[in-house]
Order: C-alpha cells, then structure tokens, then sequence
C-alpha cells in the first residue's frame, strides 16, 4: 500500500477528528530488539541481492509501527488497520515521519526468519521490501502468546 503525503494529511486531518484511541502500556518482551534488528539484516540483505541500495533506519517509522505492531498483538490478528485505530498515514505523521511515499508490511510469526520468508513469499509485500523508491525503514514487534506481530513501515523521505 502506497500512500502520497497528499492524501495522508487529507487523512490525517479526517482521523483528528475522531475520537483518540487508548492504546495502553506494553511492556517489550525479552527479545524484541533482537527480532526487530534481524528483521532490519534480512530486509537490507534481500535488497542487496537485488542489487538494490540499503533501507536506512528511521526511528520515526518504528515509532509508527511500534503503535500498530502493539494494536495486533492486542488484537491477535494481522490487519493494517483496526477499527478505530489512525490509519499508516496518520501513525506516520502523528510519529514525526517526513515522507513521499509510504508503504507496510505486516505478519504474525514464531521468529524473525520466518516473518521475512513470509514477506518473501507474497508478492505485494515482497515489491513494498524492494521498492526502488523506498529509502528508510522502521520496524517494530509486539509478542502474544509466543507470535510475534510484526510490522515493517517503509518510506522514501521528504526532504
């Protein structure tokens, strides 16, 4: 899903008006940075395989996804977004993000591994991973139950 910086502050000003979501404290589980940064070797070793240029971290994109990865793991369910949560753009804005482009990748996992081959594998989430366009990543992780929800939030800066 790509979204122009347009729209999401249309969006972003629809989603103000609503009413905020409570989005509780999550304590991070024992691990979580270790997945995040695996998640962050995989993404940049599949784009180096292709010849592609590394994504750079962007803490205001993990910020994003670290609200959404949170929300999933509350909800037990994959989805990019719930009733009643901002939307990726809105997250994105609201998180400090200065963007062009936007796009997400989400899935539920025992381990980083198989959160990236899942990624890999789908085709949409596969083209947002080797998005030419895309220079930055945030990546965030939330555990339930022994899953881990994950979310990957890409972006081609503003500069």
């Amino acid at each position: 899903m790509r979204i122009p910086f347009k729209i999401a502050v249309t969006l972003l000003t629809c989603a103000l008006s609503l009413p905020l979501t409570t989005w509780g404290q999550r304590t991070r589980a024992p691990g979580t940075d270790i997945i995040e940064r695996d998640l962050f070797d995989y993404a940049n070793r599949e784009r180096s395989s292709q010849g592609l240029p590394p994504l750079k971290w962007d803490n205001a994109l993990a910020r994003a996804a670290q609200k959404h990865a949170a929300v999933m793991a509350q909800q037990g369910s994959l989805s990019h977004q719930f009733p009643g949560e901002s939307s990726l753009p809105s997250r994105a804005v609201l998180s400090g993000v200065r963007y062009v482009w936007l796009a997400e990748n989400v899935a539920q996992g025992p381990s980083a591994q198989v959160i990236h081959a899942q990624w890999v594998r789908s085709p949409n989430h596969r083209a947002n991973l080797l998005d030419r366009d895309m220079d930055s990543i945030g990546i965030a992780v939330a555990e339930r139950d022994g899953q881990w929800f994950a979310v990957e939030d890409f972006s081609k800066a503003k500069q």
